[in-house]
C-alpha cells in the first residue's frame, strides 16, 4: 500500500491546540522579554510557579470559551472573539492572584506587554491552525461500505459532527442493489475495486456501515482483510459515531445490543460513587448559601415580573424509576398546564419575562441543590423527565429506561452538548448522549462537563 495522506484525529487536534496554544504564548513571551523592558513574566525556574499558573489559567479558560470546540476552531471570526475573552479573562485572573503569580509591576505597561503577548502568540498560532490544519489537506478521507439505506444516513452525520472528515465515496454492499442509484457529491465505487480506490484516492480510513452479514460478500470480505493485515484502519460505523459525536449511536442497535452497552465500571465502583457523593454534598451547601444571597435579588424579581409562588415543585422520574419532586423557582405563569403536560417550546409565550431570565441563566435551577443534599439527584447526571414523558417515550425510543440506572442531575453531558429538547427526537438524541455519560463517566468527563456547563451560563443559553 502507498503512504496515506497526513490527517489527525479529533483528540489529536484537541492535544495539539491545547499544547500549541501554550507553546506559542510562552514563545512570544519569552521573545517580548528579551526584545523590549519586560520583566513582569519571566521564563525561568525561579519563575516555575508563575508559569504554571498562567498555563493552568489558559486551559481552563480556553475550554470554557470554548477555544477547543473544533467547528468554532477552524471558523476565523469565532474563534478570535473567544481568543479575546479567553484572554481577557486569563489575564485578569493571573494578575488577581498574586500570591501564586508574580505582585502587580510598579509600571503599568508591563501590564499591556503581558497580555498584547499572549493576545499576539493565540492570534499567530490559531491563524496557522486555520489556514494549514484545518485546510482539505489535512482532511481525513473515508470510504463507506454497506447498504446504501445506512450510508445516507452515515454521510449527513458525519458533516456535521466533524468538518475535517471527508467522505470520498462509497461502495454498496446491497445485493440487489439498483445501478442508477446516485448520491450527490460522493462516488458510487464498484465492490471489487476496493483496494485500488483506497490507493488512487488516498483513503485513510474504512467504515463499514453494513448491518446484515450476508451483504458483505466473499471477494469484499477478503479485501478488507488484505487492507487489515497490512496495517491499514477499518472501523465500524457505530464506533466512529461514538468517537465523533461522543453519544451513543441507540436508532443503530439491534439485538446485539449488549456489545454497545459495557456501561463504565465507575457505576458501581465505591470509591468512585463516595467522592462523588462528596462532592455533591459539597457543592450543593455552597450552592444553597449562595441561592440565599441570591434569594433577595429573585424574590423582588418574581414579584414584578411572575407574580406569583416563588417555587415550583414537580414530579419528576429519579434513579431506577423511583418519583419524587423536583424543586425549581417558577418561570412560568400560574396554572400553565391545566389538562395535561406540554413539552417547553422556544420563546414558549407560558414563560413569564423574569422567568426567561431565570432559564436563560439557569438560576432557576437553584433549588434542585436541596434535592441533591437530600440524594434524590445528583449534580452531574441525565435531566430527570417527567413521567408522562417517560411513559411516552419508552414506547417510542428503544433502551430509553436504561438512563434511570443513575442518579439525574442538575447538569449533565446531553445538557451541555446540546439546546433544549422539546420533541421526541430531540429525546432521542439527548438519550444517545445521556448513554454515552453512562458508558464513560468519569472524573475527567465530570470535569469536562463542569467546564460545559460554566460556557452555557456565560453564553446565556438556558432554556
Amino acid at each position: 500500500m502507498s503512504k496515506f495522506s497526513i490527517h489527525f484525529n479529533i483528540s489529536e487536534r484537541k492535544v495539539l491546540l491545547k499544547v500549541l496554544d501554550i507553546l506559542s504564548v510562552l514563545l512570544v513571551l519569552y521573545g517580548v522579554s528579551h526584545i523590549f523592558e519586560f520583566n513582569y513574566f519571566v521564563i525561568n525556574r525561579a519563575n516555575w510557579k508563575g508559569i504554571v499558573i498562567l498555563v493552568i489559567y489558559l486551559a481552563l479558560f480556553g475550554a470554557i470559551f470554548e477555544l477547543y470546540d473544533l467547528q468554532k476552531a477552524s471558523k476565523i471570526d469565532k474563534t478570535f472573539a473567544n481568543i479575546v475573552l479567553t484572554v481577557s479573562t486569563t489575564v485578569l485572573f493571573y494578575l488577581l492572584t498574586p500570591f501564586y503569580s508574580p505582585f502587580l509591576p510598579d509600571n503599568r505597561l508591563q501590564i499591556l506587554y503581558f497580555y498584547g503577548s499572549i493576545l499576539l502568540g493565540l492570534f499567530i498560532w490559531r491563524w496557522m491552525y486555520i489556514s494549514f490544519i484545518a485546510s482539505p489537506r489535512f482532511y481525513k478521507k473515508a470510504l463507506v461500505v454497506g447498504e446504501f439505506s445506512n450510508i445516507k444516513a452515515v454521510v449527513a452525520e458525519f458533516k456535521t459532527s466533524d468538518p475535517n472528515y471527508h467522505i470520498v465515496g462509497f461502495v454498496n454492499t446491497e445485493i440487489d442493489r439498483d445501478n442508477g442509484i446516485k448520491f450527490d457529491g460522493l462516488k458510487e465505487f464498484n465492490p471489487k475495486d476496493i483496494c485500488q480506490v483506497v490507493e488512487e484516492e488516498k483513503i485513510s480510513e474504512i467504515v463499514i456501515a453494513s448491518y446484515h452479514p450476508e451483504a458483505i460478500t466473499v471477494e469484499i470480505y477478503r479485501d478488507l482483510i488484505t487492507l487489515l493485515e497490512s496495517g491499514f484502519p477499518i472501523k465500524e460505523y457505530t464506533q466512529i459515531y461514538e468517537e465523533m459525536t461522543q453519544s451513543v449511536p441507540v436508532q443503530f442497535i439491534g439485538k446485539d445490543f449488549y456489545k454497545y452497552f459495557p456501561f463504565s465500571r465507575n457505576n458501581q465502583n465505591k470509591l468512585y460513587l463516595f467522592f462523588r457523593r462528596l462532592f455533591d454534598i459539597i457543592i450543593s451547601v455552597i450552592g444553597i448559601i449562595g441561592g440565599g444571597i441570591l434569594l433577595p435579588l429573585i424574590l423582588i424579581g418574581n414579584i414584578i415580573g411572575n407574580r406569583g409562588k416563588l417555587f415550583y415543585k414537580q414530579e419528576r422520574v429519579g434513579k431506577n424509576g423511583r418519583l419524587f419532586q423536583m424543586i425549581k423557582f417558577r418561570s412560568m405563569i400560574k396554572n400553565a398546564e391545566k389538562d395535561r403536560a406540554v413539552w417547553a417550546e422556544k420563546n414558549d409565550v407560558r414563560i413569564t419575562p423574569f422567568g426567561r431570565f431565570l432559564r436563560y441563566s439557569r438560576l432557576d435551577e437553584i433549588p434542585q441543590f436541596i434535592n441533591i443534599l437530600k440524594g434524590e439527584m445528583s449534580l452531574i447526571g441525565p435531566r430527570p423527565e417527567r413521567p408522562p414523558f417517560v411513559k411516552e417515550l419508552s414506547a417510542l425510543i428503544p433502551f430509553y429506561e436504561t438512563r434511570h440506572m443513575v442518579k439525574p442531575g442538575l447538569t449533565g453531558w446531553a445538557q451541555v452538548k446540546m439546546k433544549y429538547g422539546n420533541s421526541t427526537d430531540d429525546s432521542l438524541l439527548k438519550l444517545q448522549y445521556d448513554l454515552f455519560y453512562i458508558k464513560y463517566r468519569s472524573f475527567f468527563l465530570d470535569f469536562n462537563i463542569v467546564v460545559k456547563t460554566i460556557s452555557t451560563i456565560i453564553f446565556f443559553r438556558g432554556q
